[in-house]
């Protein structure tokens, strides 16, 4: 217990009260061995509220009464904010523990509303100004944007908008033919491929394949393969060897546009018979006989330096089935490809404005 010695050291008069007398003992933290109560007294409270108010130079008027609270007119009663009428509270012992439950119940009941929810008609107008290279930040945004991206009207707009009639383009990618909605997505991605100048460039800046290994043809399934004689500038003439593949669809998980399937009336639009496919374009000085490999799995790929030290020399070997799990392909087992020596190596995907896309699509 402690003495009344102590406890006749904190009793003084409020009028004497200065900023030189304030103690620790007298808040919430001090020992409550000392202080009974844990909290400061209304006396001590008021006077303190009175010297702070005259050093900020505030009228009388707003000094504490002895309820504790500012005699306020009655329009600042109105807009008196309920952060300052908790932290009076406090300081004259009054609960505000109800009170600040109630609020935030509140805080949590206007927290569930969510955004506006806009029709499809504002989204699609709003689609006019979309860049080519944001479609797919534009289709992420909610579901009907995503719709939007499925209409005819949305792809032939980005035609009509980047076509220049001195731009070359194929003859399956002019005017006259994209009046249709089959395959509408494709033959307008394949056209800015020829008249939006951003991706042109990004296809003319695309490096060689010698110089990194293509990983992204593993267990890919071979669709097509020919061979042709290829007459240029060159005195000799080139063999060129395509193989037509079918990349593994990458693993992307949590991805929303992978989930998702375009509406029934739109399927026609996205119909694309090239989907994930590539060509691998290897280009030789010599004719070199290929077993047939349609149907089969590539499981593995090198590109090296061909032993002239001057060329390349490719190497591919096909599996009926293709090798998961990071486990390395048995090379006796399979069929093994050697192309050497190599002139040049291009991979091509279905967008690239070189590759062979069907005309009847």
């Amino acid at each position: 217990m402690p003495r009344k010695r102590d406890r006749k050291r904190l009793k003084f008069r409020a009028d004497d009260l200065s900023s030189h007398r304030v103690t620790v003992a007298d808040y919430a933290n001090s020992d409550p061995a000392i202080v009974k109560s844990g909290r400061v007294k209304k006396s001590v409270a008021n006077a303190v509220q009175k010297e702070v108010k005259a050093l900020c130079g505030l009228g009388s008027s707003q000094v504490p009464n002895e309820d504790g609270f500012s005699v306020l007119s009655e329009n600042e009663q109105q807009y008196e904010s309920s952060d300052e009428l908790n932290d009076m509270e406090n300081l004259n012992g009054v609960s505000t523990c109800r009170k600040k439950k109630s609020k935030k119940h509140k805080d949590n009941g206007t927290a569930d509303i969510t955004g506006e929810d806009y029709p499809i008609d504002i989204w699609l107008l709003l689609s006019s100004y979309i860049r080519p290279e944001d479609v797919v930040t534009f289709a992420l945004i909610c579901k009907k944007t995503w719709t939007v991206t499925c209409t005819a009207v949305f792809w032939m707009r980005l035609y009509k908008r980047h076509y220049h009639p001195n731009s070359y383009l194929p003859l399956t990618l002019h005017p006259a033919c994209m009046y249709r909605l089959r395959s509408l997505r494709a033959c307008v991605i394949r056209s800015l491929y020829h008249m939006y100048e951003p991706f042109c460039s990004r296809v003319a800046k695309n490096p060689s394949l010698p110089e990194s290994t293509p990983n992204t043809l593993l267990n890919s399934t071979c669709l097509l393969f020919w061979c042709r004689k290829v007459t240029g500038s060159r005195p000799d003439p080139l063999w060129e060897f395509n193989f037509k593949f079918r990349k593994l669809p990458p693993k992307q998980k949590n991805h929303c546009l992978n989930e998702l399937h375009p509406p029934a009336k739109y399927k026609e639009v996205h119909y694309n018979p090239d989907h994930e496919c590539c060509l691998l374009q290897v280009s030789t000085l010599n004719f070199i006989f290929i077993p047939v490999v349609m149907g089969m799995t590539l499981t593995y790929l090198t590109i090296n330096v061909s032993t002239d030290m001057r060329h390349h020399r490719v190497r591919l070997i096909f599996h009926d089935c293709p090798v998961l799990n990071g486990k390395k392909p048995r090379g006796d087992q399979g069929v093994q490809i050697v192309l050497d020596p190599v002139h040049s190596v291009h991979l091509i995907d279905w967008w690239h404005p070189k590759y062979p896309f069907s005309t009847m699509i």
